[in-house]
């Protein structure tokens, strides 16, 4: 007897990666298994690797979704605090992305969506970075975007890890508005 057990997904991707996202959330990239994801989403353990080949295949498909969020969520933002908080809020939301993004040796770096996505997430960034005003004439927008994105990026880090002090609060959005809003003092 033949089923056609799980393929009654509309999009049998979307819930692949939704399922990865939950997996992830629960036990870190590394521990991730695509026969485990099938098995979450209902479809044979063949399922996952026609959609992506491999684990990494997928992981490349969720940190390029994670790149495009993040990109959404720095346009969203109207200078570069605002952006420097979206970024946490963005790490907060969407911590099993964010765990995959920043691990290129989980994923096929040289993947073509992920490097565009990456690209949009990276302008959208420096976007927020010109909204500086500076009379100087030697700014350095590049450098500027690395400096904003390490600090919000180590903040996020620090934030999702449990290691900063209780002083600075139990609201990300709030600690990092407080922290970041130094950098302008």
């Amino acid at each position: 007897m033949t089923s056609s057990r799980g393929y009654h997904h509309g999009d049998l991707r979307r819930a692949l990666l939704a399922a990865a996202v939950e997996a992830i959330d629960e036990a870190g990239p590394t521990a991730l298994s695509l026969r485990d994801l099938a098995r979450r989403a209902g479809v044979s353990h063949a399922a996952p690797a026609h959609h992506f080949g491999d684990k990494a295949g997928l992981l490349t498909a969720l940190a390029a979704e994670g790149f495009d969020l993040l990109a959404e969520a720095l346009e969203a933002a109207d200078d570069l605090l605002a952006a420097g908080v979206a970024y946490v809020d963005f790490a907060v939301r969407h911590r099993a992305h964010f765990e995959v993004m920043f691990r290129p040796e989980l994923y096929r770096a040289d993947d073509a969506e992920l490097i565009a996505a990456r690209g949009r997430s990276s302008a959208a960034l420096r976007s927020g970075v010109a909204t500086l005003s500076t009379d100087d004439a030697s700014a350095d927008t590049d450098r500027d975007a690395l400096a904003a994105w390490s600090i919000a990026h180590g903040f996020a880090t620090l934030w999702l890890a449990g290691a900063l002090p209780d002083r600075v609060g139990a609201d990300p959005h709030d600690a990092a508005r407080t922290v970041l809003r130094r950098l302008f003092d």
